[in-house]
This record gives structure tokens, sequence and C-alpha cells, in this order.
């Protein structure tokens, strides 16, 4: 089995003594990030009414190329995890996290403005993938940048609860995104909506960067002064000199990118498909379970810095194994049963998202460490969670939709696999 850590860590000291701080610049500008990419999911609906042709035979034709697109963005996410994992990596880890947030704004600028089809014909899907590729290239560094950064920012003993503060700050990013969604779609018509309301999310976004990218301004450096010293590593060096971590990282991450996709992203336009659930009713049963998991990812965080990574990865990865079936069989017209349907998945969640920044941190040593974790783990991301609306969708089109709650069933005991024989480290120090 790969040895996730080196014996010959010399310190496990946060490098700077305003480690809140560093909590802040990191969460800000991450929630910034995020808030931005999930919009797009949240108004899938309306983009796909503008931007796209209607079908005469089949209204599911414009929703499924909305969600082609949503799934092309995560396959730029392994270039920028590369990509901006490498600079994290050579030039600091705050450069990159610049870098991610601007790129991340500006894109999302690029949304908002998108013509509609009727207006320019297929010029406007080709802006909206452009953008989109310019969003999956963003929010693949900021992953690899982000969890380099919080872990190292964090104090001996409080890696898994800084790790937390990862999905904390993402969950609060497509809150606010689902709480605008939500808040529009209930005061504006139809009409509105699909003439300019969905495009304010977007437009918002990119003033929203402007403040993540003042806020990590005065973020502190947490690559060591060594490392700093140090030559450069090569584009691939992770890959090269560390092939085990990597596909060590896409076992760790598979099933828990398509549970965390399918129930934070997904499960609203699940419900409407295949439960009949209202729109609105499912917008807002999305918003309120996504609260929930927020407050619990410190808690998961904690647990695991005093019983270890392991159980909590055992305890998501078998959970969602044995529960995904019933579970989503059990949605119909019912408020209360999405929105109890939503909690539960949401509390297994939590043993993945809450350690799995710590989890991979740990996998690399400082050198190679952003983009070790970046291109492995969004690899995974786009080839598993950013399909999941597609997938789903595409099975309801197929007449197969009771397929897709065992697809998911299916990934996260392969990676329940893999957490049986992970090694425990959190009670190991980081290498610097």
């Amino acid at each position: 089995m790969v040895a996730i850590m080196t014996e010959t860590t010399r310190t496990d000291s946060p490098p700077t003594s305003r480690p809140v701080r560093q909590l802040l610049a990191a969460s800000v500008g991450n929630a910034v990030e995020w808030y931005d990419w999930y919009a797009y999911t949240f108004l899938a609906t309306y983009i796909a009414a503008e931007v796209f042709p209607k079908s005469a035979d089949n209204s599911l034709v414009p929703l499924l190329s909305t969600f082609a697109v949503f799934a092309v963005g995560f396959f730029m996410r392994p270039v920028g995890g590369l990509l901006m994992g490498a600079i994290a990596d050579r030039r600091g880890r705050r450069a990159a996290l610049t870098v991610t947030i601007l790129l991340m704004g500006g894109s999302s600028l690029l949304v908002g403005l998108t013509p509609t089809y009727e207006s320019v014909g297929v010029l406007a899907p080709m802006v909206l993938v452009l953008a989109r590729l310019l969003q999956g290239l963003s929010v693949g560094g900021e992953f690899a940048a982000s969890t380099t950064f919080l872990v190292e920012s964090a104090g001996p003993g409080r890696r898994g609860l800084f790790s937390s503060f990862q999905y904390v700050s993402t969950t609060a990013g497509q809150l606010v995104a689902s709480g605008i969604a939500t808040l529009l779609v209930d005061t504006l018509s139809d009409g509105q909506m699909n003439g300019w309301g969905w495009r304010v999310p977007f437009v918002l976004g990119a003033v929203l960067s402007l403040v993540g990218f003042w806020i990590r301004q005065g973020a502190q450096e947490t690559r060591s002064a060594e490392q700093q010293r140090a030559p450069r590593p090569g584009l691939l060096e992770a890959l090269r000199r560390h092939p085990r971590q990597s596909l060590l990282i896409c076992g760790i991450t598979a099933g828990g990118t398509i549970a965390y996709y399918t129930w934070t992203s997904y499960l609203p336009t699940y419900a409407e498909l295949n439960a009949g659930i209202e729109k609105s009713d499912a917008l807002l049963a999305g918003t309120i379970s996504l609260a929930f998991f927020g407050l619990l990812q410190p808690i998961g965080g904690l647990l695991s810095d005093r019983f270890g990574r392991r159980p909590l990865l055992l305890f998501f990865g078998l959970g969602f194994t044995l529960l995904t079936v019933p579970l989503l069989r059990s949605l119909h017209d019912s408020f209360a049963v999405l929105l109890l349907v939503q909690c539960a998945g949401m509390v297994l969640l939590t043993g993945f998202t809450s350690i799995s920044a710590a989890v991979n941190a740990e996998a690399f040593p400082p050198r190679v460490r952003a983009a070790g974790i970046g291109f492995p783990y969004s690899l995974t991301v786009a080839m598993f969670g950013g399909t999941a609306p597609y997938v789903g969708t595409l099975f309801k089109e197929l007449g197969h939709a009771d397929l897709f709650p065992w697809y998911v069933a299916v990934l996260c005991l392969g990676s329940s696999l893999v957490y049986l024989r992970l090694p425990e480290t959190a009670h190991k120090p980081l290498e610097r």
C-alpha cells in the first residue's frame, strides 16, 4: 500500500501566526468561486430555453444540451488543476489563488452576457461553452491551490478542521447561488426569468469575484522558505514520480464526487423529472439541506482529527452503497420527503467532504502537493461528478431512470474498497 507520508517531516507548525486570517482568505475566495460555478446548475432550465434551439419532438433535448455543457466545463478542471497547481508549487499558493478568482469572475460575466439562440443562432451555445471552459479551468485550479493552502495553514491536530472549511465555503457559495435562484424564481414571472432574470446571478458573481480578489491580497504564503529556494518542479513531476498516490486519489474521489454532485446539485432536477416536485419546492429543499450540510462540515473535521480519517470515509462510502437506492426510490410528490432524503444524504456525505482536502494534501510531499492533488482529483470529478446530471437525465430520457441510483451506489462501493486499505494519516505530522 502507498506510503501516504514521508517519515522525514520537520515540523507541523503553521507558517503563520494568524491562522484565522488564512482561513478567511481561503474560505471567502473559495465561496465566491463556487457561487459562480453552481449558479449555472440551479438555472440550467432557463439557460436551456434561451441559449439552445428548442426541439419540437422532445422537451428534454435543450436541458440535456445544457447539462452537456456543464460536463464540458468539468473536463477543463484537470487542466486547471495541473496548470494552476504548477503555479502554486512554483510561484506560491497565494499567486495561484489570485489567478483563479480573477479567471472565474471574467468567465461568470461572460455567462451573464451570453446572447440568446434566437438573436445570434449557434454563436450563443458557442459563447456559453467558452465561458464554461474558462470556469472549469478556474475551479480545477482553485481546488488544488486552496486545498493545499488550507491544510498547510493548520496547526497540529487541526488539519481535519481546517480541511472542512473547503466545503464550508463551497457550500456557502452554493447556498447563496441556490438562495438567489430561489428568490428570483419566486419573485419574477416566467417571462422575466427567461428574458433577463437568469443573467443576474452571473453578473453579481463577477462583482463578488473582485471582493474575493481583494481579500486574498492579505493572505500569507504557506509554501516554506526551503521550498521557495528549491528548484521548481516540472509540470508532470507529480504524476511521474508519484503515480501510486495519483491513482489513490482517483479511487478516494470517485464515490465522493458522484454522491456530492448528485445530492448537492442534481437532486432538485432529479426530483422534478422523476417525482413530480414543483421547481420552487425542489430549489427550496435544496437550499435548506445545503445550510444543514455546511453546519456539519466542522463537526466531521474535528471527529477526523480525534478518531482518524478512515472511519469517516467508511461511514460515507458504505452508507451511500447501502442507502442510495432506497433513498432515491422513496422520493414522491412531497416537499417533506425530498427534504428528509436530502438531509439524510448530507449526513453521510460529510464523512467524505469534511476531510477530503486533508486526505489529499497528506498524500503528497510539499514540492508537488498542489499539482499532485489538482490533476487526479479534477480528472476523477470530471469523469464522475461533472457527468452526474447528464447521466441522470439521459437515463430518464432512455426510460431507465431507476438505474441512476444503482450507478451512484456502485461507484461508492468501489471507493469503499479503497478506504478499507487506506493508511491512517490523521495523527502524523505534515511534511512542509
